[in-house]
């Protein structure tokens, strides 16, 4: 079993995938423009997940309304660690925070948020370890949009063949279209500062 507090994704020396799932006007603007545009929203938080599996069961495999498109977002891991080296947890946390005033002041003003999420199984049941969320705000959605993100690809095609796979039976069909995910080594001070270790 993997440790209960772990980010795994597909990550290279440079850069690592997140996932979102849009509707078909943002989806299609950003990869045209090969990076987010209007109708994304530059004023709202923005949740990234590097579990593609987290992400099928939140957007019920691209079928729930304004989620039917589901992009791979890759991020330069300069980009990646400053986001984590700004986040605060979503939730007090005693080893984390010191005492509740001081993680309600940290939380108010923090331009990232994190919270770790049951991760899910291919058929979306939750399992006993969990992934990480990242919530990047207003404050520095305008540095992901034009300065992290460095790719963008439309795994809808893909996400609709794993569905007949799923939906036919053919587990194993399925699994071997899952994008790659293993553990990113996450720096100290990320850990502690998330709760990692």
């Amino acid at each position: 079993m993997p440790p209960h507090r772990e980010i795994r994704a597909d990550f290279d020396r440079d850069s690592l995938v997140v996932y979102q799932a849009y509707d078909d006007r943002i989806a299609d603007a950003a990869l045209a423009a090969g990076r987010f545009v209007p109708p994304f929203s530059f004023t709202r938080m923005t949740w990234v997940k590097p579990s593609f599996l987290w992400l099928m069961a939140r957007s019920g495999w691209g079928r729930k309304p304004g989620q039917t498109r589901i992009l791979a977002v890759r991020m330069r891991l300069g980009g990646w660690r400053s986001a984590l080296s700004e986040a605060v947890l979503t939730a007090y946390e005693p080893g984390v925070h010191g005492d509740p005033e001081a993680w309600a002041e940290a939380f108010a003003a923090a331009p990232v948020h994190v919270q770790w999420d049951p991760e899910r199984s291919l058929r979306g049941q939750k399992l006993g370890w969990r992934s990480i969320q990242v919530g990047i705000s207003r404050h520095r959605i305008a540095a992901y949009a034009e300065q992290w993100v460095c790719g963008l690809d439309d795994l809808t095609p893909r996400v609709r063949k794993l569905r007949e796979h799923l939906d036919a039976g053919r587990t194993d069909a399925a699994r071997r279209l899952l994008p790659p995910e293993r553990p990113w080594p996450a720096p100290e001070a990320v850990r502690q500062r998330l709760g990692m270790a």
